[in-house]
């Protein structure tokens, strides 16, 4: 079977993701920072601008997930540009050494994300917001350009590449193994279903199952190429997940409380825009790709979850 290379191999997606290959027979190495990597890694360095030369010339599929976690702190100056040069520089790396290595690699397959839209607007709403709708001026609109913009030279005719790109906008991804779902989850072990704000924004979700197929997905089909949204068919408020979720957990034995927009602003800062904003994006152009989602609706998601 052909090798796959995966950077960001170790995180919620990327887990999820090897899985999924090593159950189909590919062979899969994971880029790593350590300077002993083990059987099934390689190392590289962002920083220093090293990459294992081996691991790109064994490589049929790069699958690019990299990149700090956006949610993980708040937005200091210094933490938003570690969020983007973490991912704009991963990408030159590989960009670089894919022009510098002879190689035999398909296709680079990226991570990317649904930051790219602002908030729901007349134009987008109901149906979402679609592909080739422009990135969104504040700091993830302009961040997940530059992040698609960083890693597109691989298909360039002047870089001398030309591989197939594909780049998967992700929505919040649901799983029991962390990510968002663990936040709502907090409140929910003393039966409390948080709700944030006013609960009516739109969350475009994707079961991280489904994620990981998609990621395959497009690994293996020639005919997909370009930007998709890696969003459920079907977005839910806030509200809508938050009270699903306690009903799978407890029935109707628990109890709504909500948690004023003020609040969220004192606590998480900057990355308070992002909790209370309504995004609706479409998942029309994977589903005509013609990519089947096992875990379409948010009650199918969560109720098999195991949690």
């Amino acid at each position: 079977m052909p090798s796959v290379l995966i950077t960001g191999g170790t995180g919620l997606v990327g887990t999820a993701v090897k899985s999924l290959l090593e159950h189909k027979g590919y062979e899969v190495v994971l880029l790593t920072r350590s300077k002993t990597p083990i059987k099934g890694q390689a190392h590289w360095d962002i920083n220093a601008g090293t990459i294992d030369s081996a691991a790109i010339a064994a490589a049929d599929y790069i699958i690019h997930l990299a990149g700090a976690g956006v949610a993980d702190k708040r937005w200091s100056t210094a933490r938003k540009q570690e969020i983007l040069d973490s991912r704009t520089k991963s990408s030159a790396l590989l960009v670089k050494a894919l022009q510098e290595t002879p190689n035999k690699v398909k296709a680079v397959i990226s991570a990317s994300a649904i930051g790219w839209y602002g908030p729901d607007n007349n134009d987008s709403a109901p149906k979402g917001f679609v592909e080739t709708d422009p990135s969104y001026p504040d700091f993830l609109g302009t961040t997940c350009a530059a992040w698609e913009a960083s890693i597109a030279p691989v298909t360039n005719n002047t870089s001398g590449l030309q591989k197939r790109l594909v780049c998967l906008r992700t929505g919040i991804v649901l799983s029991k193994n962390g990510g968002a779902l663990k936040e709502f989850l907090k409140p929910l072990a003393v039966r409390m279903a948080a709700v944030l704000g006013n609960g009516k924004q739109m969350i475009s979700w994707i079961d991280c199952r489904d994620l990981a197929k998609m990621f395959v997905y497009a690994l293996e089909n020639e005919n997909i190429s370009g930007s998709y949204n890696a969003v459920a068919p079907a977005p839910v408020s806030n509200k809508t997940l938050t009270q699903t979720l306690a009903k799978v957990l407890y029935g109707k034995f628990y109890i709504t409380t909500y948690v004023p927009s003020f609040v969220l602003k004192i606590m998480l800062g900057e990355m308070s825009i992002e909790v209370l904003k309504s995004t609706t994006v479409s998942a029309q152009k994977i589903t005509d790709a013609g990519f089947v989602f096992d875990y379409p609706a948010i009650s199918k998601s969560l109720s098999t979850l195991d949690l």
